[in-house]
């Protein structure tokens, strides 16, 4: 057994390939999104390292072409599920007893594959089953999700180097363990990266996963699991179980050994988990570590001394980039009266030009949203804006003949808690809300108390008083904040991601912080030379 004390050095961002016309890169991709889009895979649960193959099925559908069926995916049900859970607490033991360097080495692995052999894999997969543009995707689930792995690793390496203070004749040392327990992750269709990161944070911190990947994901993360098992990962240290959310809540999150759940998703689906730990709190081994980033409805905020070019291009690329299908998209903006003009006549020139359609063709800069569901939900904001004298529909239309298209869409409410300017879309579609200019105390007041929500916020000026007093009083309503810049885009390493509120734990996911939730220490106190007396020297008489 080495005795060495092996030291990584903070990692690098993974670059971000540009794919302009010409490259070795465009040309591999375009390759691998022809080939995915001819083949139809199935794809079975992996339990215990065993590949299952239930029977109940679901597809994998492009959302931009949805008749066009990209893979067959099992569905596990209570008994795949309960045996789950029995092979994560199988594969525990070994797991979290392998040396740190070996079980680091995985995960590392698994980075240089993702950006090397599997690359054009996995985005190509995230572009056709999630309908992602080519740069959506590889900031995404290769650049992102390497991040994540990389960056990851380093920050457990540097809790476990954190180590107390000693005293003559005393060693205190601090071990850190991962849960008692298993860990449950559910994962959204969003981000490929979030799905890779959900399962994997826990396992670098030694825990063994059950891992529920949303239904409109499962390629992507599918191929992602297999990277960890090429980077050899043990068989049952995450167990990939595609199934409905409900069964997770009858069979996973009431099994008494839950000890961690990792959650991206719904405001309404977390509370619901919460809600269900709490009914259960008594039957538990430990108290579950919940963990989750939810809703959001995030803002941009103009001062009257913004300068419009700026302020337009990160309303139109925060707002409609990846369809407004981003937790941090923006999708409300607070625009002062005497900028409103200019804004208004370049933002919508600017999405004029802007072309929706099959995410193959590299020229189009927004493809379909997810499904018919996100599809009908965001049409009917459109339709009631339509017909409210509350707003005023700018632009924006939708179409769902061939697949889930809904252009980008402004409205303009008259009223600043109008339903488009306080309630989630998760669409393309942007609010603002035009305020005079004397009111800018009134209105920051609007924008941090009207919506439930904190998670991703920007504001735009050029007078450094106004960002002061900016800053200040939304200093609750983000746990991430832009100043002159989008809401959207936080980088591992940079911007650590998170909000409180409705928007979940901000526990910020790519970070130190959110690693020291998949862990549990023990303190260590040795005393070289033990006391052998029982009296203390100030009970002696004088």
């Amino acid at each position: 057994m080495s005795n060495a004390y092996f030291k990584l050095q903070m990692p690098d961002n993974e670059p971000v390939n540009s794919y302009l016309p010409g490259t070795p890169a465009r040309a591999a991709l375009k390759a691998e999104l022809a080939r995915q889009a001819s083949t139809q895979v199935e794809i079975p649960l992996v339990i215990g390292g065993k590949e299952i193959f239930t029977g109940t099925t679901g597809k994998s559908i492009m959302p931009h072409d949805h008749q066009h069926v990209l893979a067959t995916f099992h569905m596990a049900g209570e008994k795949e599920l309960k045996e789950a859970v029995e092979a994560s607490m199988r594969a525990k033991a070994e797991w979290e007893a392998m040396p740190w360097e070996h079980r680091a080495a995985v995960f590392l692995k698994a980075a240089d594959l993702l950006a090397g052999p599997w690359r054009d894999r996995v985005n190509a997969a995230t572009m056709l089953g999630q309908s992602k543009t080519a740069y959506q995707a590889e900031i995404d689930s290769a650049c992102e999700l390497a991040d994540f792995l990389r960056f990851n690793v380093y920050f457990t390496q540097q809790i476990y180097a954190e180590q107390p203070n000693n005293t003559p004749g005393v060693w205190n040392r601090t071990e850190y363990r991962p849960l008692d327990g298993f860990v449950a992750a559910i994962s959204p269709f969003n981000f490929t990266s979030i799905g890779g990161n959900l399962c994997t944070a826990p396992a670098i911190a030694g825990n063994t996963v059950v891992w529920k990947p949303a239904s409109t994901a499962v390629l992507s993360n599918y191929y992602f699991f297999k990277v960890l098992e090429e980077a050899g990962l043990p068989a049952g240290v995450i167990n990939f179980v595609p199934c409905r959310g409900t069964d997770v809540s009858k069979y996973i999150l009431t099994d008494p050994r839950l000890a961690g759940f990792h959650f991206t998703g719904s405001t309404e689906v977390f509370r619901s988990v919460w809600s269900l730990v709490g009914e259960h709190i008594g039957s538990y081994i430990n108290y579950p570590r919940l963990v989750g980033e939810t809703g959001g409805k995030d803002f941009v905020f103009a001062h009257k001394s913004a300068q419009v070019a700026p302020l337009v291009t990160a309303l139109v690329r925060g707002a409609f980039e990846y369809q407004g299908q981003k937790c941090s998209a923006a999708s409300r903006a607070f625009i002062p009266a005497s900028l409103w003009p200019q804004v208004k006549e370049r933002m919508l020139g600017k999405i004029s030009k802007l072309k929706v359609g099959d995410i193959q063709d590299f020229s189009n800069f927004m493809g379909a949203v997810i499904d018919a569901n996100s599809f009908e939900t965001i049409k009917g904001f459109i339709d009631r804006a339509n017909q409210s004298p509350e707003a005023e529909v700018l632009c924006g239309g939708y179409d769902d003949s061939k697949g889930w298209f809904v252009s980008p869409t402004v409205i303009q409410a008259q009223k600043a808690d109008y339903e488009s300017m306080v309630k989630e879309i998760f669409g393309p579609v942007l609010t603002v809300y035009v305020y005079p200019d004397e009111e800018l105390e009134k209105t920051l007041e609007l924008c941090d108390t009207a919506t439930p929500y904190a998670l991703t916020g920007a504001i735009f000026a050029q007078d450094r008083r106004a960002i002061v007093e900016m800053e200040r009083r939304l200093s609750n309503a983000a746990g991430n904040f832009y100043i002159n810049d989008k809401p959207t885009g936080a980088v591992i390493g940079q911007q650590p991601f998170g909000g409180a509120r409705a928007s979940g734990t901000n526990d910020k996911a790519g970070s130190l912080l959110n690693m020291y939730r998949w862990i549990s220490p023990r303190t260590l106190k040795e005393s070289f030379v033990p006391a052998e007396t029982v009296s203390y020297p100030f009970m002696e008489e004088a």
